[in-house]
């Protein structure tokens, strides 16, 4: 089942979308909003997939499905926490800026608390006041959960994930070190991110889900160009259950919580730093990790951040090479 929210108000209208993204049924008889099915997923599920169901078969009235009239699927969350699953990618970026790599990292998850008061819709330009403040693309998958206790086990958590989509999850790297020089986190460094046009039960991904990882392709071009395909379930040293165990170690989690991957990241064929596509390899999901490889080889960096104008585009495909989610699609302005 695809689920998606069409532009109204602040929290969207939730509708069912096909599975080739063409079409969508109103869901209001169910659920008004995505954050409403999430509250009592038990109850409203089986009447959404049931909705589901008639419109493959084009049993109900439907509408075209435009991607550019859905907001992101969860306009707005209670909970927006960003891991960084790919200890790869951590590893490169701090070495890059000469900060130690403690052996903890490889054994117990980063994770941040995220804004999450209004996201942006999959197609809505990124804001950005200042080129100096060195704006970044972050391709990642995301998971939305159901209501998690605290102290939940890694198969507890893996059962409560409702959903799965990507992100662009957008940084502004010079505002970084200042922040975490300080010693309390990201804040300012860390702008609205925008989410794929739809979200996926994981019974729907079939073997594409499994062992809490997504196991497809996260494609990221820049500018029209290939950028990223990095292979979203490899190299995750820790997987979505671990993710989310570890964020309701302290707390519970309420239902609609959105847990990131981090930028995902593969090392290259011989186990060092990926190289990209033009030289063979899969790219990257983020330039910080590209800027990262040239200031290990060259000193300094070569590869801009974002600029006015630029385009980030980011999407993962089924085998027939049709987006799963849709695509984020966006614009710096």
């Amino acid at each position: 089942m695809k689920l998606a929210s069409l532009k109204k108000g602040r929290d969207g209208a939730l509708v069912v979308v096909s599975n080739d993204l063409a079409w969508c049924a109103d869901a209001a008889h169910i659920a008004p909003t995505l954050q409403a099915a999430l509250d009592d997923w038990d109850h409203l599920s089986p009447a959404l997939e049931n909705l589901a169901t008639d419109l493959a078969h084009e049993m109900i009235p439907m509408r075209r499905f435009h991607e550019h009239a859905a907001a992101s699927p969860l306009p707005r969350a209670y909970q927006w926490a960003d891991g960084s699953a790919y200890v790869n990618h951590v590893a490169l970026v701090r070495q890059a800026r000469a900060a130690e790599m403690p052996d903890s990292f490889w054994h117990d998850p980063l994770m941040y608390q995220g804004g999450s008061d209004g996201f942006l819709a999959p197609r809505d330009p990124i804001p950005l006041a200042d080129e100096a403040w060195g704006c970044d693309l972050e391709g990642e998958v995301v998971v939305v959960t159901g209501d998690v206790p605290m102290g939940a086990s890694r198969e507890a958590a893996l059962d409560a994930i409702r959903l799965v989509g990507l992100t662009n999850d957008v940084s502004l790297r010079n505002l970084i070190p200042g922040e975490l020089g300080k010693g309390f986190g990201f804040f300012q460094s860390k702008p609205a991110s925008a989410f794929s046009p739809v979200f996926v039960t994981p019974g729907s991904l079939g073997d594409w889900w499994r062992d809490g990882k997504l196991h497809r392709v996260l494609k990221v071009d820049l500018n029209g160009q290939p950028f990223g395909r990095a292979e979203a379930g490899q190299d995750m040293t820790f997987d979505f259950g671990t993710l989310i165990a570890h964020a309701a170690k302290t707390r519970a989690l309420g239902a609609g919580t959105i847990v990131g991957s981090g930028t995902v990241s593969n090392r290259g064929t011989d186990g060092g730093p990926g190289k990209t596509i033009a030289d063979g390899g899969v790219g990257y999901s983020c330039l910080a990790e590209l800027r990262t490889i040239e200031t290990i080889a060259s000193g300094k960096p070569a590869t801009p951040f974002l600029k006015r104008g630029d385009v980030v585009k980011i999407w993962a495909e089924d085998d027939r090479h049709h987006p799963i989610f849709g695509a984020i699609e966006q614009t710096v302005e």
